[in-house]
């Protein structure tokens, strides 16, 4: 058998050079996968930052949208009518004209939140690894003690 694996345990023996215990066996594997959840952690938070900015530029395009549906109606709806009751149309007809163009503007500002919003993805990486990791600890099983073993352990 060579260094560095497990063998059966014989209680007369000494330990080869470089032979762990099961102990150390077990702290190994409990530190492997502890490393590996941290990592899983990490991908996850770095994919979920980058999904973050995207949803908080859709957010700011929905802000400015609505900023600008709203405090700029008062102020141009009222020029805009004017000017197109001085250029002939009837000042009902250019206060519906201006309505119809702001809210044209309103859909456009909307239209691009909306694409901001639908880039959006899930961790894709992340879940991948999750299950990868799922699969392998579901087919890990440790292998049964033999006789020799038990026996060593009953003493």
């Amino acid at each position: 058998m060579s260094a560095g694996t497990a063998g059966p345990s014989d209680s007369t023996r000494p330990p080869y050079e470089g032979e762990r215990s099961v102990g150390q066996l077990f702290a190994a594997a409990t530190a492997d996968l502890s490393a590996l959840v941290h990592d899983e952690i990490a991908l996850a938070k770095a994919e979920i930052r980058q999904d973050v900015k995207r949803g908080v530029a859709g957010s700011v395009s929905i802000v400015v949208a609505g900023v600008v549906a709203l405090a700029s109606i008062p102020m141009f709806s009222f020029a805009a009518a004017y000017l197109l009751k001085y250029w002939g149309v009837p000042l009902g007809g250019a206060f519906a004209l201006v309505g119809v163009a702001f809210l044209l503007l309103a859909g456009l500002l909307g239209l691009l939140a909306w694409r901001s919003f639908k880039k959006i993805e899930p961790p894709r990486r992340t879940i991948e690894g999750a299950q990868a990791t799922a699969d392998v600890l579901k087919n890990a099983r440790p292998r049964p003690a033999t006789a020799e073993e038990r026996a060593a352990l009953e003493h």
